[in-house]
């Protein structure tokens, strides 16, 4: 079996980010497992034209636009009360909404990408959205997670270590970091409620409007392949199955998933040492 054999029937998914790029990837591709998913995004008239790409066809779940502006307490909630009244519950939250260093580059403050001479005002409105919107978000759900039990997911995209490093990348690289914490802490705060907790990443450049200039070049400089956004799908599925019901605090690259292999082995090959490492109890 393929991850893309999965069905997710009955199961309802809320995907931030989703009116276009890896959101939209991810929220296809749980709707064309049968799940009922809410695309959410800050351009909620971008909803529209993405939901209906898929709408109605043989397989799939309902689906749903909505406008969520992440960083905004009452839009987080608004979203999930929704969701939880049009599909009688929730399961699945993907925390993908975020901003980059493409927002630095479009800021006429912005001198260069150097983080003291870029505007001060985006970088603070990054954090926000990446790392604050993402606990907004989760918070809100988690309640609802917990009553779907050993079906409750929470997956947080991220990015590579590589890129967390990379140099004129801050604040992106910093809120991706904080992003990997937060999955490490909060898999150990929802033990034994089933719900779990994981990160998930392409594994390179993708190809969607949030790649900046920059990101562009070193992919062309570095002669690496800028990846699509559907790379990401497969192992989402598989964590959001039944078949990772045990599988918590973990993290995922897109690119090193083998659909040849046992979905065990590829969830296994795909696993990445976490970024952040654990300290000894003392």
């Amino acid at each position: 079996m393929k991850a893309g054999d999965l069905r997710l029937d009955g199961r309802t998914a809320i995907v931030t980010g989703a009116a276009r790029g890896i959101g939209k990837a991810i929220a296809h591709g749980l709707a064309r497992a049968g799940a009922n998913v809410v695309y959410a995004d800050i351009d909620g008239e971008a909803t529209g034209p993405a939901t209906r790409e898929i709408a109605g066809q043989p397989g799939c779940g309902q689906v749903l636009g909505m406008s969520c502006d992440i960083t905004n307490r009452d839009d987080c909630a608004r979203t999930v009360e929704e969701a939880v009244r049009l599909f009688g519950g929730l399961d699945i939250l993907v925390n993908n909404a975020g901003k980059g260093p493409v927002h630095l580059e479009r800021s006429p403050r912005t001198i260069s990408l150097k983080f003291w001479e870029s505007d001060p005002d985006v970088w603070r409105d990054i954090i926000a959205t990446n790392v604050i919107g993402t606990f907004f978000m989760s918070r809100q759900a988690t309640p609802f997670l917990i009553k779907a039990g050993a079906r409750g997911r929470i997956i947080n995209v991220t990015t590579s270590l590589a890129t967390m490093q990379r140099k004129t990348n801050s604040p992106y690289g910093v809120s991706k970091v904080a992003i990997e914490a937060e999955t490490l802490i909060w898999s150990k705060d929802l033990e034994g409620t089933g719900v779990t907790v994981n990160t998930i990443l392409p594994g390179g450049a993708t190809n969607t409007d949030f790649l900046s200039n920059m990101g562009r070049i070193h992919a062309q400089t570095s002669g690496r392949i800028v990846l699509e956004p559907e790379i990401i799908v497969p192992p989402v599925l598989w964590l959001a199955s039944d078949l990772a019901a045990h599988v918590t605090g973990r993290r995922f690259v897109g690119k090193a998933w083998d659909d040849t292999l046992p979905l065990a082995e590829a969830g296994q090959k795909a696993c990445e040492a976490p970024v952040i490492r654990e300290a000894a109890e003392r």
